[in-house]
Order: structure tokens, then C-alpha cells, then sequence
């Protein structure tokens, strides 16, 4: 009571952290009650907590003793599962290397313990409050249309893409795609290619994190945020001809000779193409996931899409494509402000 009655009289700061491929950004919100009175951005050319990062949260954290410090999930090995049940996420994953939440009693979010300590390690000096999960900031993003449609939903970052299929609000089938994860990368546009020649093969295999030690306690973080899928990474033997790669990857390019792809390979949109689409296979392909038709795909874009992703999916995949720009920095804070009621 008497905290609610001394929080009313001081601002409260909001500090919202996003690590992206090469840069850090910090949004600070300044907030009297329900009203926003300033606001202030900064990127830092840097992936770590450096003390030029460290004092530029603290000189806004300085100004009101409540203020509360958010951060997206930054981890590879995420994802979301169709059930809050933990007998059922038996049949997905072992979740006993994650921590795990449920969202709205109806599916799991989760993440690698290990990459919490780390995150939880690095920001020990500044403090994390939250830790959000693209699928659930993807979720009440696009509350209106998860409720009532079926569909798939894209968010998608500046490395990553958070894939998820819901019907009528039900999650049948979430994964995590990192788009700089090479080995993961050039799989999934070889079988691509492999596929469009008539080759076929059995991916069937998963990660191994056996070697993972995460033993530890996770602490006590204020809250658990949002988490997504390392569900299944194809493996693939190697081709012991490099011609026949080339050729077939040769093939792959000829058939979207009006798509821009750069001296290095595929664009980044066709990257995130390719990227769907294998996640869109292994969703209608494997028994485990209640399969439905998808006609529709709404995507969250956080980066500032061209075209031509849109293009992609509507060309080879008959997709409805529906794009709404989002500003991922003001989601999180959002966020923040909802979880503290």
C-alpha cells in the first residue's frame, strides 16, 4: 500500500535494452502516472555491457528510485510449445535444460537456463527486472487476429525470426530462426535445393545439449519474459562433390532471377524466405503438431522490410502476406508497463 502511495509521487523510468547483430540500443521512458513525459534513444556500437553503456542507464536510473529494466530474449535456443502441461513438452523437447512459463494458461514459453545465468551475470552491476520473449510480445501484438484467425505470425528482427502458427488462439507450432547461424542456414537452403531436383532425405536428427551445464540456479530474476524453439536443426551429410553443391545451389538462384541476390549469396530477405519456408515443411511434415492449412501470414517487422520478402512468399508460397511495421523498443516498454499492473 505504502509503496503504491510513494510510487505515485516519483516518475517512473523505464529502461528497455535490445541486443542486435552488431549494436546495442537503449529506449528510456520517463512516465508520470499513464503519461510519458520524455523519452531519449541511444545505440552503442558494441554486444557487451561496456561502461559507456552501463553509465547511460545509469544516469537515467539515477533519476527516480523507480525504475525498472527490461531486455528482449537475446538466446538462440528458444522457442514456445502448443501446452502449459509438462507431460506434454515431453514430446517436444527436454525441457529440463530451460526455463519455462506459461502464457495466458494456454502454451509454454522458454529459454535456455545457461544463456539466462550469462545475460543475468553481465547485467548484474545495472539489474534486469524482465526478460521478454519475442513470441509473447509477437502474441499481444497481434492479439486481435491470433484470437480470431488462423494463421501464421513472423516477427522479424534484425537476426532472428520468431515463426509461430495459432488457429483460433490455440498455438499449434512455434521455432526460433537465427538467420547468421551458418551451419543452420546453409542446411535448410541445401535441402531446398536438393528438394527442387527431386532428391529426398530424412532429417529426423536434433541438437544435442547434453553438454550443456545447466545445473546452476537460475537466481531471481524479477521476471521471465517470452521464449522460443530449438525444436529440430537438420543435420546433413556433406556432399563429397563440391560441383554437385555448386551446381544445385546454381539451380536454386536461376529460379528468382528478378530477386536481387548479393555476390556473398542469397539476399537477407531470401534468407528469411527460405528460413519460413523449411520452418512451414517441418510444421506440415512432422505427427507431432495438429496440421492446418496456412493461408495467411502476418509479419511484425521490426527492421524496415523491402518488398521483396512479401514477394517470396506470396510467389512461391500463395501466401496472403500482411505486413504492420512495429517498433520492437516501445513493445518491450509496453510490456514493462503491463507487468507491473
Amino acid at each position: 500500500m505504502f509503496d503504491k502511495l510513494f510510487g505515485a509521487l516519483y516518475l517512473k523510468v523505464f529502461v528497455n535494452i535490445i541486443v542486435g547483430r552488431t549494436t546495442i540500443t537503449v529506449y528510456v521512458e520517463y512516465c508520470s502516472g499513464d503519461e510519458v513525459t520524455e523519452s531519449f534513444e541511444k545505440t552503442f556500437e558494441t554486444l557487451n555491457l561496456t561502461k559507456a553503456v552501463e553509465e547511460y542507464i545509469s544516469l537515467h536510473t539515477a533519476e527516480s528510485p523507480y525504475f525498472y529494466i527490461s531486455m528482449l530474449d537475446k538466446s538462440q535456443f528458444q522457442g514456445a510449445l502448443p501446452s502449459c502441461n509438462a507431460k506434454e513438452h515431453a514430446k517436444f523437447i527436454d525441457i529440463s535444460s530451460y526455463q519455462a512459463a506459461c502464457y495466458k494458461n494456454a502454451w509454454t514459453y522458454y529459454t535456455l537456463k545457461s544463456d539466462l545465468l550469462l545475460v543475468q551475470k553481465e547485467y548484474a552491476r545495472v539489474g534486469l527486472d524482465f526478460i521478454f520473449s519475442p513470441f509473447v510480445i509477437l502474441a499481444e501484438f497481434f492479439k486481435e487476429k491470433i484470437d480470431v484467425h488462423t494463421a501464421m505470425f513472423v516477427l522479424v528482427e534484425d537476426s532472428f525470426l520468431s515463426l509461430s502458427v495459432f488457429e483460433n488462439g490455440e498455438l499449434l507450432f512455434a521455432e526460433h530462426l537465427d538467420m547468421f547461424y551458418k551451419e543452420e542456414a546453409a542446411e535448410l537452403l541445401i535441402e531446398d535445393a536438393m528438394e527442387d531436383i527431386g532428391i529426398n532425405i530424412d532429417l529426423e536428427n536434433s541438437i544435442d545439449l547434453e553438454d550443456i551445464d545447466a545445473d546452476e540456479e537460475l537466481g531471481d530474476l524479477e521476471d521471465f519474459g517470452d521464449i522460443e524453439d530449438l525444436d529440430e536443426i537438420d543435420e546433413i551429410d556433406e556432399f563429397s562433390d563440391e560441383k554437385e553443391l555448386d551446381s544445385l545451389m546454381t539451380q536454386k538462384e536461376e529460379k528468382h532471377p528478378s530477386y536481387s541476390v548479393s555476390s556473398e549469396g542469397f539476399s537477407e530477405d531470401y534468407q528469411r524466405f527460405s528460413l519460413i519456408q523449411t520452418s512451414v515443411k517441418h510444421f506440415y511434415k512432422n505427427p507431432k503438431y495438429k496440421s492446418v492449412f496456412i493461408e495467411n501470414v502476418y509479419i511484425a517487422d521490426a527492421v524496415g522490410l523491402g518488398g521483396d520478402l512479401k514477394h517470396y512468399l506470396e510467389d512461391e508460397m500463395f501466401l496472403n502476406v500482411h505486413i504492420r511495421k512495429m517498433d520492437l523498443l516501445h513493445e518491450m516498454c509496453s510490456m514493462a508497463k503491463k507487468e507491473l499492473g
